[in-house]
């Protein structure tokens, strides 16, 4: 179907669909350059998706897809986790010598701090 009535089947709108494809929150369009989009189920499927996800946890389109590219790409799951242990919103992950000392511990029948 064409982005006007696959907008409508979904109550958004024709450039909310281009801005969600753009974020890249939709699947690869299989068509090519010179011929219009087609959406097909999987394409609504993924859309609906969205923006279920972004009416149950209060999100913009571009926090989820920011949030898709930080499962996705290693290194910015990496910062963003670093970011949350600098603000205490995670907490810091064990030492391997805290590891390893809570594994003695726990080896020789005493519970340790970890």
């Amino acid at each position: 179907m064409r982005i006007t009535e696959a907008a409508r089947h979904l109550g958004t709108t024709p450039r909310m669909l281009r801005y969600r494809e753009a974020l890249g929150l939709l699947p690869r369009s299989r068509a090519g350059h010179a011929s219009q989009r087609q959406y097909d189920d999987r394409d609504l499927a993924a859309v609906q998706l969205a923006l279920d996800l972004e009416r149950r946890y209060d999100v913009t389109p571009a926090a989820l897809a920011f949030a898709l590219r930080a499962f996705a790409e290693p290194s910015v799951a990496a910062d963003v986790r670093n970011l949350g242990y600098r603000t205490g919103r995670l907490s810091t992950p064990p030492t391997q010598s805290e590891i390893d000392r809570e594994r003695a511990l726990r080896w020789l029948g005493r519970s340790g701090v970890l």
